[in-house]
């Protein structure tokens, strides 16, 4: 029998330490997000509501979830606050209720409710999903990818604005909350590539994303980066930046050349196609399982992963809870065998 608890266990690989068996991502009840006293001030767009009900962001974006994306919300389709990037100044203002948060009284309400040997206590940036993605929301794919190719400055100073908010933020919840890790999130890449080229990627968004990491590395707290899709051009950059884990990592990446690039630096969280095979209803149970090995067997040995297995898809289809209980039960099976 395992000696460490989940969260003891999972914290070592947090911490670039030996496991005593694999992680699952899941197993420390991460928080993501500030705690929930402060989070009506935030408006923060996380999902969960019924499906068809419209709520608004900060900002005024329209939001609405999906039950084929696990519930979660995205910017309502086709409804776009922002039409010409030069005019964001008229259109994008600072949230008055970000100025209306007492900190030391949502500090002492909710620190008394974590229970850190049950979860590993997390935070991050509170304005918008991400910085390519909050710029999606204000305009869609389209023109935002547009307005980063014509107008590139009026993106970094739009981009700068909001990354300024985050940044007042996250020094706050650091000191006010003093949370054990940070994490920040930017689904800026497809399946296949990322949505912007490596060069508008370092002239646009790096020197944001550096900036939005600084409080966290300053104070010496891991710091996890979400980002889905292919992206292994940018993780040298994520790296430097300070990031010290990686998610969902999804295995189109070259893992394991990442793995032996960053040894020990670069904590892989995920690593399992959870929109693929897994997904499909001809896929059989033996072939789900035999795929949990394949991903474990090859990620696992490094001691730097943790197992993230998920099936994309409605969460009250029985179909899918079917194939996530495969998954889990195949990697529970194994989860113990792979170091001494």
């Amino acid at each position: 029998m395992p000696k460490l608890s989940p969260v003891e266990n999972y914290r070592r690989v947090m911490n670039g330490q030996d496991p005593e068996y694999v992680p699952n991502f899941m197993d420390a009840g991460i928080l993501f997000g500030v705690p929930l006293s402060v989070d009506d001030k935030l408006q923060l767009m996380i999902g969960g509501w019924p499906e068809g009900e419209v709520r608004y962001d900060l900002f005024g974006v329209p939001y609405v979830t999906s039950s084929h994306a696990g519930g979660g919300a995205l910017p309502q389709p086709g409804k776009f606050i922002l039409e010409d990037i030069t005019k964001w100044r008229d259109v994008i203002k600072r949230p008055p209720s970000l100025d209306e948060i007492d900190w030391e009284y949502c500090a002492s309400k909710d620190l008394p409710t974590i229970d850190k040997s049950k979860m590993i206590f997390q935070g991050g940036p509170s304005v918008g999903n991400g910085y390519f993605q909050i710029l999606c929301s204000f305009m869609g794919f389209d023109n935002g990818l547009i307005a980063c190719s014509e107008e590139p400055e009026e993106v970094k100073d739009l981009l700068n604005f909001i990354c300024d908010m985050n940044v007042e933020l996250t020094k706050k919840f650091l000191y006010y909350y003093k949370p054990e890790g940070w994490f920040m999130a930017d689904d800026i890449a497809h399946y296949r590539a990322p949505f912007v080229s490596l060069e508008m990627f370092k002239d646009i968004f790096e020197p944001i994303w550096r900036r939005t990491a600084a409080p966290a590395k300053e104070a010496g707290i891991h710091a996890s980066h979400h980002n889905c899709g292919k992206l292994d051009e940018f993780i040298p950059y994520i790296v430097d930046e300070g990031f010290d884990s990686w998610n969902p990592a999804e295995p189109q990446n070259d893992l394991l050349a990442i793995i032996e690039a960053y040894p020990r630096k670069l904590f892989i969280q995920g690593g399992f196609a959870g929109n693929g095979k897994v997904c499909w209803p001809e896929t059989t149970e033996e072939e789900v399982r035999a795929y949990v090995r394949q991903q474990m067997d090859m990620l696992a040995p490094s001691g730097q992963y943790a197992f993230g297995g998920f099936v994309m898809g409605p969460m009250d289809d029985p179909q899918t809870m079917e194939r996530l209980g495969w998954i889990n039960d195949e990697f529970e099976k194994i989860r113990y065998s792979y170091y001494e």
